[in-house]
């Protein structure tokens, strides 16, 4: 593999389902080393991405390179080095998770079998290694989805929305052990429709919403052009508090539908308010986060009703989708792009 060569290079990638464009003219590139994620929600073309990653459908117009090689150029041998899951993996209940392995393993060859209990290690099954898959929590199958997919000792891990069900303990030992295996240098591709998952372990992110690409860029990018965070706030006195917010720089305070207050403000800002309500002898009652800044910012570049041809592109300036602007429609090139 020639040096600077992409794990993953999609190219005006396009697949049709009949009248529906699942994917429309996606332009995608994961760099060697990287955790990257595909965000959106359900519907987005998140999961026809990935299956066309995989060679399972092929698209109708573009190109996708899996380390410089093409289905086209190199048929089944694209996949060489690549490695993961569409949706759930499924494994035999009755077996153990050994013995799932196992026969994985004798089905790949290549030495496979001998890191079985490597992979288990690592994907901290051990322990209950020799127990039957049936008796697994949903996040320990998932786990196990994981160490098969490493017996291939891949370059590349592509999971499909891998904390998905997963109750918070099981999503906390997903994140873990995706940090792990990027640690150690694998390249990782992960599809998601949680912000909260991608925020943490992603080094850069595509977000897409029916299909089409809304934001190309890294998660610190993403994280400078997030709108002020929310919160909902109840005082001792709301009328004065409200008062006290009238031209106040960088805070902006309104009654919140379901009572109390609503405070949008950068954390400094929030700050000095809250220091300026006790100094006028208003207690604060109640302060508590109702969206996170970047669960709001993924709600505006998705949510339905927002034209796809007003979202930010992946070529155009990241300072076009900053948050004083976000909800300004404004017209760009095509929602495809390079990072």
């Amino acid at each position: 593999m020639a040096a600077g060569v992409p794990a993953v290079e999609a190219t005006g990638l396009v697949k049709r389902f009949g009248g529906l464009t699942a994917v429309d003219h996606v332009d995608l590139q994961v760099d060697v080393g990287e955790v990257y994620g595909i965000l959106g929600p359900n519907g987005a073309g998140k999961t026809t991405f990935l299956r066309m990653l995989f060679g399972l459908i092929r698209p109708d117009a573009g190109e996708l390179r899996l380390f410089g090689r093409s289905w086209a150029q190199a048929g089944p041998a694209m996949l060489d080095g690549v490695a993961g899951f569409i949706e759930s993996p499924r494994f035999y209940p009755y077996l153990s998770g050994r013995r799932n392995l196992a026969l994985l393993a004798g089905l790949d060859g290549g030495g496979a079998d001998s890191r079985i209990d490597e992979v288990l290690t690592l994907v901290d099954l051990a322990g209950r290694a020799g127990d039957k898959v049936g008796g697994y929590s949903f996040g320990m199958r998932q786990r196990l989805g994981v160490a098969a997919s490493l017996l291939r000792d891949p370059r590349l891990l592509v999971l499909d929305e891998p904390a998905n069900g997963l109750d918070p303990a099981g999503i906390r030992d997903m994140r873990a052990l995706v940090k792990r295996l990027a640690a150690g240098g694998l390249t990782v591709l992960l599809s998601s429709h949680n912000m909260d998952e991608v925020e943490e372990i992603c080094d850069n992110v595509t977000i897409m919403r029916t299909g089409r690409v809304v934001y190309h860029g890294s998660i610190s990018q993403l994280r400078a052009q997030a709108p002020d965070p929310s919160h909902r706030l109840a005082t001792s006195d709301d009328d004065r508090a409200l008062d006290l917010a009238i031209d106040r720089p960088g805070v902006a305070v309104s009654v919140h539908p379901d009572g109390g207050l609503a405070l949008r403000a950068q954390p400094a800002a929030a700050d000095a308010y809250i220091i300026t309500l006790g100094r006028a002898g208003i207690a604060v009652r109640a302060l508590g986060l109702e969206v996170a800044p970047l669960e709001s910012l993924f709600f505006m570049l998705t949510e339905p009703d927002r034209p796809a041809a007003d979202m930010p592109a992946a070529d155009m300036p990241t300072a076009d989708i900053s948050a004083a602007d976000i909800s300004a429609p404004r017209p760009h090139a095509r929602a495809g792009g390079t990072r």
